[in-house]
């Protein structure tokens, strides 16, 4: 087994686990025992919990010689096609030697006879820094260095799409033309379906979307949640060491991956409803601006663009629908993580927002 990323978290580390998310420890360290050579004689891991991410669930399996984490999907009612551990555990096995940055995964255990009642996959788990809202305690940035992550971290993206699919290995995570049509058909589909009696209607965004779609752009292996808290960086230089959370990760459009993106950029001059939403630094001084990241990527791939009005919808769009998504668990008493109480009031905002833009000439 290769030295491989993924990630003990600086500043944010794991937690005691959630009663709700707990599972039988012996019962899978046998299993995994059985197809990880190095924890053969080894005792039972000690388990923590992450309590970052609002969708799949992380785990930290802790043995004496070995760290490795644990992901399997969220309890309760799922969104057809959502948490598909083999597939993201196959994306992250097919495109690791194209893009180093992609964590080392180890196995899979399917939903038949497993021993968590469902499917799960295990990877290496290495050191590195992650970002959260706020810079770590005592680490300062200075503004030419955050420039250069900042824009790094959207070079690294364009590196991301630059990987030859086919060569990879992943074609067949492509459906074929019409990826802006299917997401944004079926991210309003997703809407639809995680609507509660207090959640807005957003048919306005919806129509103006189905209204102004472009053409695709290209073909290329995209991730779907590209955010400084799903990479590991270096501790000195801040480069990025591992990329995490691949769930979303398919064959698409390229300008929809940089849009969903930058629906996370939240800047030091947004509004102050917007600014709560904010889950990464990207508003200390000297970070760059959602425009000149949009200019820097074009530049970087040689990519045109007439509008990027689309793109910054649909990003909304798609952030406020992963919301009411979880915000429709939470109402419904699936999981009771504090961290989801705020969702609901987020999805107006973020719906608010789009409807806003789509009248700005």
């Amino acid at each position: 087994m290769a030295s491989g990323p993924v990630a003990i978290e600086v500043g944010n580390p794991s937690g005691e686990v959630r009663p709700e998310d707990a599972f039988d420890i012996a019962a899978v360290h046998t299993w995994l025992a059985a197809r990880v050579p190095e924890l053969a004689g080894q005792t039972l891991p000690t388990v923590s919990q992450f309590g970052g991410g609002a969708s799949n669930l992380t785990y930290a399996l802790a043995y004496p010689n070995l760290q490795l984490v644990l992901r399997r999907p969220p309890v309760g009612t799922k969104a057809a096609g959502a948490h598909d551990m083999s597939r993201e555990y196959e994306i992250q096995r097919l495109l690791r030697p194209h893009f180093p940055a992609v964590p080392e995964v180890l196995a899979h255990c399917p939903a038949e006879g497993s021993p968590l009642g469902g499917e799960f996959y295990v990877m290496v788990r290495a050191e590195g820094t992650i970002l959260r809202a706020d810079l770590p305690p005592g680490m300062t940035v200075e503004p030419a260095d955050a420039a250069r992550l900042g824009l790094g971290m959207f070079d690294l993206l364009a590196d991301l799409h630059s990987v030859d699919v086919e060569s990879a290995g992943l074609s067949g995570f492509y459906r074929g033309p019409g990826y802006v049509e299917r997401q944004v058909s079926g991210w309003s589909r997703r809407y639809r379906n995680a609507l509660t009696d207090d959640a807005p209607g957003g048919e306005d965004v919806m129509t103006w979307l189905s209204a102004h779609q472009p053409s695709d752009s290209g073909e290329c292996l995209i991730h779907g949640d590209w955010r400084f808290d799903n990479m590991v960086l270096a501790p000195v230089d801040l480069t990025v060491r591992a990329v995490l959370d691949w769930e979303l990760a398919t064959v698409g459009d390229p300008l929809m991956d940089l849009g969903a993106s930058l629906a996370y950029w939240v800047q030091a001059d947004d509004d102050e409803v917007f600014r709560l939403f904010r889950r990464q630094p990207s508003n200390i001084p000297g970070m760059p601006s959602r425009e000149e990241i949009v200019d820097n990527y074009l530049a970087r791939t040689g990519r045109t663009l007439d509008s990027w009005r689309f793109y910054e919808v649909y990003g909304l769009f798609r952030l406020a629908v992963i919301a009411q998504q979880i915000w429709y668990r939470y109402a419904n008493g699936q999981t009771t993580n504090p961290a989801f109480a705020q969702f609901g009031p987020a999805v107006h905002y973020l719906l608010d927002r789009c409807a806003g833009l789509t009248r700005t000439d």
